[in-house]
């Protein structure tokens, strides 16, 4: 067990992508080199100071690749920090280690928050080895030792803990992503199945008259040729969606008419009212789907979450290209508004709508309340 589990550490692939430099590197190195060059003038108890700060600045300044290079980082700022300590000019009673050498708690919080499993295991290492007592004196040092190793460890295993929470928020949205995806490529399946369906009707009652009635055998082909492209409009859509090997959901799929369902009159707080407009009837089941399931998500959200909000206005608008969706309600202004605690639901609903070809927005309005905003093409995904 405690193999495997050292196996699976040092298999930990490094973080992908992190940000190269950010302005608090810049800050940290600012900061902290003239400060260092400010205590080489004032300290008198520092030996060889051209040398002192040489060693002092350069554990500094490579903190600027502490995301990219936490092992080569780890190495060179205690190889200097070493340096340091032993450093001390002949026949005098000097330091050569700086104040501002502080700054190398920052090196094993970059280690564990950035660095792959085998650079946390060497970088650790490295610490361990460089503050390791010796000489004479060494037992009488060991106390010391202890505590400065566990100060430096701290912020490591702050490190890993910020690694831990943001890798589980990824692999939560990712869940969440791909269970939408699985949720659409049903009701898509479904879809296609019911078209497919009506193509092997009609081709069969085709068959059956092709020869005495070539007036209806044309209807038929006609038919056809019309729920093929059907057929073919939800299947571009389905490509790239993932599907597990449930059974088919025979029941009905809400469409953009089931909106209507959500208003609630004037007797309820907040009141929610609905408008459809534009020519609706004849949307693709997938793109009816998606409304009505992002307008339900955006107004339960609303109604248990915007803070004094007496009205919700659901709007439906269709023409020609396009169908818009907006979801408003009047709570307090407030930067995080009725998304406060969205959870991971609008997240799903993005992604389905980013799967459709559609474009989708979620905020504060611009003067009180949260706004929801969807925008979907009317022929589906273009390839």
């Amino acid at each position: 067990m405690v193999r495997e589990s050292v196996r699976q550490l040092l298999a930990e692939p490094r973080v992908p992508n992190p940000p190269r430099r950010v302005w608090r590197d810049w800050l940290i190195v600012g900061a902290f080199v003239p400060a260092a060059l400010l205590e080489v003038v004032l300290r008198t108890d520092l030996g060889w100071k051209p040398v002192a700060f040489a060693l002092g600045v350069v554990p500094i300044v490579s903190l600027l690749w502490r995301r990219t290079n936490p092992l080569a980082v780890t190495a060179v700022a205690f190889a200097a920090h070493a340096a340091s300590e032993a450093f001390v000019p002949l026949g005098a009673e000097h330091s050569g280690l700086l104040y501002t050498s502080a700054a190398l708690i920052l090196v094993p919080y970059a280690l564990t928050r950035w660095g792959s499993g085998r650079e946390v295991a060497l970088g650790l290492a490295i610490i361990m080895a460089g503050h390791l007592p010796n000489g004479p004196s060494a037992v009488d040092k060991l106390s010391d030792v202890a505590g400065v190793i566990v100060v430096l460890l701290f912020p490591a295993a702050v490190g890993a803990a910020m690694r831990y929470r943001t890798s589980a928020k990824v692999r939560e949205v990712d869940q969440i992503k791909m269970r939408e995806r699985e949720q659409l490529a049903r009701e898509l399946h479904d879809t296609v199945a019911h078209h497919v369906s009506a193509i092997i009707i009609q081709a069969q009652a085709g068959s059956a008259v092709v020869s005495s009635n070539p007036v209806a055998a044309a209807n038929v082909l006609a038919a056809i040729e019309e729920e093929a492209t059907k057929t073919l409009s939800e299947m571009r859509t389905m490509v790239g969606a993932l599907r597990q090997g449930e059974a088919a959901d025979l029941s009905p799929q809400r469409g953009v008419s089931d909106i209507t369902a959500l208003a609630r009159g004037a007797g309820q707080s907040p009141t929610v009212d609905v408008r459809l407009s534009g020519v609706l009837a004849d949307l693709r089941p997938s793109l009816g789907a998606a409304l009505f399931r992002l307008a339900q998500e955006s107004v339960t959200n609303a109604i248990r979450h915007a803070r004094h909000a007496t009205r919700i206005d659901v709007s439906v608008t269709a023409d020609d290209e396009c169908v818009r969706l907006v979801v408003r309600d009047d709570g307090d202004p407030s930067p995080l508004g009725a998304g406060a605690a969205l959870g991971f639901g609008m997240i799903g609903m993005a992604e389905r709508v980013k799967l459709l070809g559609g474009t989708f927005e979620a905020g504060p309005g611009s003067d009180r309340g949260w706004t929801t905003t969807a925008v979907l093409p009317r022929t589906g995904v273009t390839s």
